[in-house]
């Protein structure tokens, strides 16, 4: 059995001026809460932060841009100087589509650069700090993407599948110390990211309802939360399925934004 978490009181949250990562800010505030909120849009930021105020949290907020590695840092160790975090969620994402046409090599680089590298740079001073205490927990942001690579999102895909891999290691590796690691592997949430998605999107669901999933899923120190079931199934079906099986049906699949 694998023991539930306490409730965090000091939260610090990447991308959260937006989206997934907007829903869980405002979900987790309430009086005696501390959140530490990072985003690139300042005005939005805000706009989440006063938000949150309302619901009693106390708010701090910083325009950061998680590849840049030493000014993480600093905002994280400041962050956990101020109020020990509790709760670390390296939320902060992009994809082709974010980014405007087809996928170059430079908008390949910049999707990994802050899908992985930002979630590098946000988690290891954070754990670093969490190791010495020997308590607290982090949360990456996946996707059910990175169990199969699209063909329409490859940098996506194995941005996603890389930040999988490294959060599930993490967790053996900083069991010993009493810190928790869960990964969090979405399908498609109603966000600005996909919004910019010009087809279909199978069992769509709102970035709240993502958040309160995602909520009870760190609670109970889940190491994966995927969701929804449906989808993590199909995944996994065709990450287990020969390429060759596979290759013709995902190649008719249209471009990720």
């Amino acid at each position: 059995m694998v023991p539930a978490m306490t409730e965090p009181t000091s939260i610090l949250i990447t991308g959260a001026s937006s989206g997934i990562g907007a829903a869980l800010a405002r979900l987790y505030a309430a009086p005696g809460v501390t959140l530490t909120l990072g985003g690139r849009d300042a005005d939005r930021l805000d706009r989440v932060a006063a938000d949150c105020r309302t619901r009693g949290a106390a708010v701090g907020v910083a325009c950061v841009d998680v590849t840049e590695a030493e000014p993480i840092a600093r905002w994280v160790a400041a962050a956990d100087a101020a109020a020990p975090l509790d709760l670390v969620i390296a939320n902060a994402g992009i994809s082709g589509g974010t980014l405007g046409g087809d996928e170059s090599r430079q908008q390949a680089a910049k999707i990994f650069d802050t899908n992985v590298g930002g979630v590098v740079h946000t988690v290891h001073p954070a754990a670093e700090r969490m190791r010495l205490r020997r308590r607290g927990q982090i949360a990456i942001m996946s996707s059910l993407a990175g169990f199969r690579g699209m063909p329409g999102a490859p940098a996506y895909s194995a941005s996603k599948a890389a930040a999988r891999s490294y959060g599930e290691a993490l967790r053996g590796s900083l069991r010993r110390d009493n810190v928790s690691v869960s990964v969090i592997c979405p399908g498609f949430v109603r966000t600005p990211m996909t919004d910019v998605n010009g087809f279909p999107m199978p069992l769509l669901i709102d970035a709240d309802v993502a958040a309160q999933i995602i909520r009870r899923g760190l609670a109970r120190n889940r190491a994966r939360i995927a969701f929804p079931l449906r989808l993590y199934a199909a995944v996994r079906l065709l990450g287990a399925l020969p390429p060759a099986w596979t290759d013709p049906l995902l190649a008719r699949m249209p471009e990720k934004g």
